[in-house]
């Protein structure tokens, strides 16, 4: 489509290297202005490209068409640009690299392209769904981080653009920080349009599979974050790990206990146990919390988290269904869920005997300390799995529980490892070295009112590395040297001097 403008000023007045480069700022506010209006124009074009679907039957959501070629590339562009290379340019920009822009910029080719290859594909065609709603906020949000990142990128400083430039900076932020989040949602959404699940009486346990089982996940990779990168975080908050855990078990209790059975309607044995578990959870979170300080008000571990997973595990173990492969995948997923919760409890009274943890920096963890996590992204798996309509498709197609639980413990093995690489870019930035790990604020507090120390001393708010107190020290035992050697001569001149008019008072004598 040709434009009616240049997007960017001719070559004359245009530099690009490393850094966009413009000569005045006329020149910023200009191409800022088209890279907007571009944009939106983008941004129109794609949302109003999605036509009508009439082939799709009545009270139908998906017609009978298998998916073709088209919205299988879709598919996998899609995922690879909001699953891996944005959740890649979202740490390397946290880190300040300068592969952060590169990175985004191809992402979001990527993802342009399979907006585009979204709407016109043929085959399967689909009714209104939450995916093809919730498509174009995504996008928007996508659009509005690229103007941001670029606007961030001109680095305008008239017109008082200087004062406000953090507001921008914390917008960009923080919707590149949620975009991963959003990107999970939208795939699931994905998953359930494209094939006509969750419609109608099924909608209420479609909700209660996906959102608990990414809460599994999500608690997974918040405990590796905690166990590889976020001790110092945890320490500067003066609370343990497990108060955090006990409110978030205590509110979401509160909210399964309202509503998992509707009120006004008959109980069935499946809402009666929901309810129940929410009970168990809220009043077993507000024991947890309390317990996560000492009398004197210093963070204190305790097990009442890892004892609820354990008893929502058996629970979920013997949740009666109506089919023999939802029966035993609900059972694995209990089983699954029972032993995070078990693993939780060893580690917390065997491996870490009620410390904070092993190593402050999270470089050398014990190995036993990855299970728990592991486990909970393996649960959450299993859980979202196991939803009435895919177990019947399962059951139809002929596929046996145990190859498909070994199919949702490899994906939770590669979300595992994904995690872990994605900490260890930042970790290995963050922290370069061993002596470099250690938290400024503990530093400040062992090292206040000190000028130096030769063991890594502190100065001016940097924690010297074992070099520089090394270095300090030599200094410091050389000036010693040096005032000692002056005291000495000067005792010996004196002395010498005194020895001197004692042998000439003895020789007048």
């Amino acid at each position: 489509m040709a434009l009616p403008f240049r997007l960017f000023p001719s070559s004359s007045n245009f530099n690009l290297s490393s850094k966009l480069i413009f000569p005045s700022t006329s020149h910023h506010i200009m191409a800022f202005s088209r890279i907007i209006t571009f944009a939106c124009l983008l941004f129109a074009a794609t949302a109003l490209a999605h036509g009508g679907h009439e082939a799709v039957p009545d009270g139908e959501a998906i017609s009978l068409e298998p998916i073709d070629s088209t919205l299988w590339v879709h598919m996998i562009l899609m995922g690879f640009s909001f699953g891996i290379i944005f959740p890649f340019g979202m740490v390397l920009g946290i880190i300040r690299s300068r592969w952060h822009v590169p990175v985004q910029i191809v992402g979001t080719v990527i993802a342009v392209l399979a907006y585009f290859l979204g709407h016109a594909h043929k085959g399967r065609q689909f009714g209104k769904n939450a995916h093809a709603s919730f498509a174009n906020w995504l996008m928007l949000i996508l659009v509005a981080q690229v103007v941001l990142g670029l606007y961030l990128k001109l680095h305008l400083v008239k017109a008082g653009q200087a004062r406000i430039r953090w507001i921008f900076v914390l917008a960009h932020g923080i919707l590149g920080k949620i975009m991963p989040v959003l990107a999970w949602a939208q795939m699931l959404f994905g998953g359930i349009a494209a094939l006509g699940f969750c419609q109608a009486d099924h909608m209420g346990q479609c909700l209660a599979h996906f959102i608990m089982g990414s809460a599994f996940i999500g608690y997974g990779i918040c405990l590796t974050i905690l166990l590889l990168v976020g001790q110092f975080w945890l320490r500067r908050t003066g609370r343990s790990q497990e108060f955090f855990d006990s409110l978030i078990i205590a509110a979401w209790g509160c909210v399964n206990t309202f509503t998992e059975h509707r009120w006004g309607q008959e109980w069935a044995h499946n809402d009666l146990q929901h309810t129940t578990m929410g009970i168990v959870w809220w009043c077993a979170g507000l024991l947890g919390m309390w317990l996560s300080r000492n009398r004197y008000g210093r963070p204190k571990r305790n097990l009442i988290p890892a004892i609820v997973i354990l008893m929502t595990g058996y629970a979920m173990s013997a949740h009666p269904q109506s089919l023999m492969i939802s029966t035993m995948i609900h059972s694995i997923f209990g089983y699954t869920l029972m032993a995070a919760g078990l693993t939780r409890i060893i580690e917390i009274s065997f491996v870490l005997r009620d410390k904070s943890t092993l190593s402050i920096s999270g470089a050398d963890p014990h190995s036993f300390q990855y299970l728990t996590p592991y486990l909970l992204y393996a649960s959450g798996f299993l859980f979202l799995g196991a939803t009435e309509e895919q177990m019947k498709l399962l059951s139809d197609a002929g596929v046996t529980h145990v190859s498909y639980i070994l199919i949702l413990y490899s994906i939770a093995f590669v979300l595992f490892l994904f995690v872990n690489i994605l900490l260890h870019i930042y970790a290995v930035h963050a922290w370069p070295t061993e002596e470099d790990a250690v938290d400024p604020e503990e530093a400040e507090a062992q090292n206040r009112g000190k000028y130096t120390n030769a063991n890594g001393g502190y100065m001016n708010g940097r924690t010297r590395s074992t070099s520089e107190a090394q270095r300090i020290q030599d200094a410091e035992t050389f000036e010693l040297q040096g005032l000692i050697s002056d005291e000495e001569d000067e005792a010996g001149s004196s002395s010498a001097a005194k020895k001197r008019n004692d042998q000439s008072n003895k020789e007048e004598r």
